[in-house]
């Protein structure tokens, strides 16, 4: 990151609240301490990587983490703009700082959090990552299968269930069974929450013809038995999109879930339905997936009218 001079980093005083003792540096402890504090393991890790892009940031400008102050932060958010980088992105971002700061206020190591007031973007209600059409879904998934049985398996899962793809190479083969008659895989998901999923016919036969009769282990697995890991399946969804003619869409595993949830509400399924599918606290987060909410076929007063006429 490029240094500031000339701007009000160079003559804002330090915030004198960082006593060193000798060597010692309480900024790695503290946030250690604050990564251990309650987060599940994938906040941890995405949190950990907001903190240490921000405390690189404060090693550019020649400043203390601990005596930031708000013009570095407010300068960090508009780097993050300018770098491209999407707005939910950097909203995720500076709540990750903010709340180490949080901590260090609780500890009192500060007197005041430097991102107090900083301005959060202003964030879109349309989903960013690129989804698919139904019939560009229709022609990955025939790539996914001409790949291979565990290509097939996976790629099932995540487009047809919309799982996060930490929590389909998190699960394990003994997570799947049957309830009430369905096939289903019991998962853990955002916020440590377990939840259970229920697999349709096309996608549990793709994960019983990958198993091939295993019963232990890691679900999804590489040729030497260790667990898939995530870069893995980041590339196998850039070649499967170049292999179905889609490499201009970038695809990501996130894309799979968009358009799991794009495509479910295109099907015609409720709302209430399509946040239960993805899992959604909030509803709000559902509807921004829904490609189709402005199309005037769809006005309310339709069906309304037909209603009050029959």
């Amino acid at each position: 990151m490029p240094d500031v001079p000339g701007t009000a980093l160079d003559v804002l005083p330090a915030a004198g609240a960082v006593a060193l003792a000798g060597d010692r540096d309480p900024w790695p402890a503290l946030v250690a301490l604050w990564l251990d504090s309650g987060f599940s393991p994938r906040t941890r890790e995405a949190y950990g990587r907001a903190v240490a892009e921000w405390t690189r940031a404060c090693e550019a400008w020649g400043i203390h983490p601990l005596d930031a102050r708000r013009p570095h932060a407010d300068r960090w958010a508009r780097d993050l703009e300018a770098a491209g980088q999407a707005s939910t992105t950097i909203g995720r971002k500076l709540a990750s700082v903010a709340s180490v700061y949080a901590y260090a206020l609780d500890e009192h190591l500060i007197d005041a959090s430097p991102l107090a007031k900083v301005k959060r973007p202003k964030t879109t209600d349309r989903h960013q990552a690129p989804g698919m059409t139904l019939d560009q879904a229709r022609a990955f998934l025939a790539a996914a299968d001409a790949d291979g049985p565990r290509t097939s398996a996976l790629m099932r899962l995540l487009l047809a269930n919309g799982l996060r793809v930490s929590e389909a190479i998190e699960a394990d083969v003994d997570q799947l069974g049957h309830e009430r008659g369905h096939r289903v895989l019991r998962i853990v998901g955002k916020g440590s929450k377990a939840a259970t999923v229920v697999l349709a016919p096309p996608t549990a036969r793709a994960i019983d013809a990958y198993l091939a009769g295993r019963t232990a282990g890691p679900l999804f697995v590489t040729a030497t038995g260790n667990r898939l890991d995530r870069p893995a399946v980041w590339r196998t969804i850039r070649r499967l999109a170049k292999r179905a003619g889609l490499g201009d869409l970038q695809l990501s595993p996130h894309s799979l879930r968009a358009t799991s949830v794009t495509l479910l509400l295109d099907a015609g399924a409720s709302l209430r339905d399509a946040q239960d599918h993805a899992r959604h606290a909030d509803p709000r987060t559902t509807r921004a997936y829904d490609r189709a909410r402005g199309s005037l076929d769809r006005a309310g007063t339709y069906q309304l009218v037909a209603y009050l006429d029959a």
